[in-house]
């Protein structure tokens, strides 16, 4: 694959606005929040603007301050937003995220139902952003959200495939936005199967594949088509498979202490696009992906630990 200079990055989804509990304790007994920037999808869209990538974020909003928050903080990181639309029916989501100091999953409440972003439809996909030097990412936090982002997605996903666009896809299993697991199951796998790049959980290969061993998970969608399947293994790193049958497990990076573990499978999929998009090796591909993750978990926030292009090379 080529470098920076030549590939676009899109993705898609919700972005919300996130209130962090400044110290710990029950969200009902917090009287303290900061805002931030919360959203899988936008957290990819921030690390590869930080690498140097011209990057798109398709979503909607509502017209309402929370709204505008969203539009100035993805402009700020030299995100695109020519492609978030607005919504004067419904309004932006947000969140509320516990403080956690023991290295543990923090507390989440979300506000998202019928929110503006589940809304957003095939028309709101500008068939132009597809290129083939284009680099699609999707995850099955958007194909959850609502069915008219799940027809938002597939629609993008096929224009990506007809234009000749590679195409990522990272499980990220949502189930509490899903009606029953078997339909989670179907949906997602449907996503899978059609994209080049696949990111699966070692967690998430059980529900999705049936099997905790990663070399299995990843056969399972080599078989089905898939051209890469990456298995996130957690602290013990990333196990690696191609339809060439390359494969290799590539240890993770030893962290001091975890602050926080939301958005570390952001980061990772930041970290191997990017580095196949560089032209980088699987194994290389999947170390910056440890990498990224590694400097996540370390830090407050979802996509505070994304590094530069410069702070990238004085890491690797």
């Amino acid at each position: 694959m080529q470098n920076t200079q030549t590939h676009t990055f899109v993705t898609l989804g919700e972005a919300m606005a996130m209130f962090v509990a400044n110290t710990p304790g029950q969200l009902a007994e917090i009287e303290e929040f900061q805002r931030s920037l919360a959203g899988a999808e936008v957290n990819v869209a921030i690390g590869m603007a930080r690498l140097g990538f011209e990057s798109c974020y398709i979503s909607k909003v509502g017209k309402d301050s929370f709204g505008q928050f969203i539009r100035q903080a993805i402009s700020k990181e030299n995100i695109r937003t020519d492609w978030i639309s607005e919504s004067t029916n419904h309004a932006t989501g947000f969140m509320l995220k516990s403080n956690v100091t023991d290295g543990s999953d923090p507390k989440v409440e979300y506000f998202r139902r019928n929110s503006a972003a589940s809304t957003l439809s095939t028309v709101d996909i500008d068939s132009g952003l597809f290129k083939t030097n284009t680099h699609l990412h999707l995850t099955g936090v958007a194909a959850a959200v609502s069915m008219p982002m799940r027809d938002a997605a597939k629609h993008a996903l096929r224009l990506a495939k007809e234009q000749g666009c590679s195409v990522s896809f990272d499980t990220n299993l949502r189930p509490t936005l899903w009606p029953d697991q078997a339909t989670m199951v179907a949906a997602i796998n449907e996503f899978a199967f059609a994209s080049d790049i696949v990111l699966p959980g070692i967690e998430e290969g059980k529900i999705l594949a049936g099997s905790d061993q990663p070399e299995v998970i990843a056969d399972f969608y080599l078989q089905h088509g898939v051209k890469t399947v990456i298995v996130k293994l957690g602290s013990k790193g990333a196990y690696f498979k191609t339809s060439t049958v390359e494969s290799g497990t590539v240890a993770g990076f030893p962290v001091e202490k975890v602050v926080d573990t939301v958005g570390a499978g952001d980061s990772f999929a930041v970290g191997v696009i990017s580095a196949l998009l560089d032209g980088k090796t699987m194994e290389q591909a999947a170390r910056r992906g440890n990498l990224l993750g590694s400097l996540t978990v370390q830090v407050r926030g979802d996509s505070e630990g994304l590094p530069t292009r410069n702070q990238l090379i004085g890491l690797e």
